[in-house]
């Protein structure tokens, strides 16, 4: 039989769990007599920023052909964990998964995907974080009971007859999480959703940054977005992946508290293997300054992210945050001396400081849903700066 992989994002729990028991088949129409394929699901994770843990229990995953079904419609597949699951997903980085399931369901291109998590209604939470040690309630989205909606790449997946395709869950646990300004925090979900090659093996990037650093994140990006992050081990190494195959090239990204940025551009990236990093990627010190201010409306709860653009045209992500619910403020901490730049290469890759003209200088964005975003150029070679976004509704 054919297999075709499809994933979910980070949950790196032991494979030892297997799919026996974790799942049953439940919901969900279609023709049995109609041509079938194999839905297999995973979970796993970006990092997330400041938190001991970040607590979700799943009790299923919902797949649909039709983009527009409601939660009563029909043509739901719903793979049903015999008992709720609950993950910490700051457990699934550099690499790690878990498996969230698998059903035969009817052949096609599924263009939906939701994701359902059980209700806090005791303690301890089915979903919460964990900060400075004290366990905090998540409060998830009314109307939740329909799942969480998950955004698929390229807008889809085929499930083709005779055929397995595991589907993986990227939830970014640190874009995902607010902070409503009273000492709660709620979900705001970023899942993504996209399909993988298993029989051809794991696709992404490994390498290794300078032990010690403080705050060390590596990602993994396209056109200046984000595509897969992690938090490196103890002693420097890290692994992207998985990540979706693509014919366009990697830049590989390094931030750390107190370091300068460093990027590595044209980094490939082939169905089924993993591309070596073979240098140690070693950011040189440098000055942070903040980049603060408040986004309105409050309640757009916005994402504000800062990026850099290099000599040669490469964009990065340098950093991002959620405005508080409650105040609507932001605040960022960026380096002040000039990112470094090398271009990939099987033998070694040779980082050096960019052009001085792109020292402190930053586009910083703000977005949220329904309205239209907002981006300002900011200086901050010689001081803070303070850049407030006043949204106002999309067209």
């Amino acid at each position: 039989m054919k297999r075709i992989s499809t994933s979910f994002r980070h949950l790196g729990l032991p494979m030892a769990l297997g799919l026996t028991g974790l799942l049953s088949a439940c919901g969900g129409g279609g023709d049995s007599t109609a041509a079938q394929g194999t839905l297999q699901v995973k979970l796993t994770d970006a990092p997330a920023c400041g938190f001991d843990n970040v607590y979700v229990t799943v009790s299923k995953v919902r797949v649909n052909q039709s983009t527009s079904a409601t939660e009563g419609d029909g043509g739901w597949q719903d793979i049903v964990l015999t008992a709720p699951k609950k993950i910490d997903l700051l457990t699934l980085t550099n690499g790690l998964t878990t498996d969230l399931g698998i059903k035969t369901l009817p052949a096609g291109r599924y263009t939906q995907v939701r994701l359902v998590l059980e209700k806090n209604t005791s303690a301890p939470s089915a979903n919460s974080v964990v900060v400075g040690g004290q366990a905090k309630a998540l409060s998830t989205p009314s109307g939740q009971t329909s799942g969480l909606k998950v955004n698929i790449k390229d807008g889809g997946f085929e499930v083709a007859a005779n055929s397995t395709v595991d589907l993986m869950l990227d939830f970014d646990a640190c874009k995902s999480i607010v902070a409503e300004g009273n000492g709660n925090y709620s979900l705001k979900p970023v899942i993504t959703a996209f399909p993988l090659l298993a029989e051809a093996g794991v696709t992404g990037i490994a390498g290794s940054v300078a032990a010690g650093l403080s705050a060390p994140l590596v990602t993994a990006q396209q056109n200046g977005v984000v595509v897969k992050a992690t938090v490196p081990t103890a002693d420097g190494k890290f692994d992207l992946s998985p990540l979706p195959a693509s014919s366009a090239s990697y830049v590989v990204v390094l931030t750390a508290d107190g370091r300068t940025t460093s990027a590595i551009t044209g980094v490939p990236v082939t169905s089924g293997q993993k591309t070596s990093i073979g240098t140690t990627i070693t950011p040189t010190a440098s000055a942070m300054r903040t980049i603060s201010g408040t986004s309105t409306p409050v309640a757009a709860q916005a994402l504000v992210r800062a990026t850099q653009n290099y000599s040669n045209g490469t964009a990065v992500e340098v950093g991002f945050k959620n405005a508080d619910a409650g105040t609507g403020q932001y605040s960022l901490s960026v380096p002040v001396e000039a990112p470094l730049l090398g271009s990939y290469s099987t033998s070694a890759i040779t980082l050096a400081p960019d052009a001085p003209a792109t020292a402190g200088k930053y586009t910083v964005e703000a977005s949220a849903t329904g309205y239209a975003s907002q981006a300002a150029n900011v200086d901050v070679s010689s001081a803070n700066a303070t850049v407030d976004f006043p949204l106002v509704p999309a067209p």
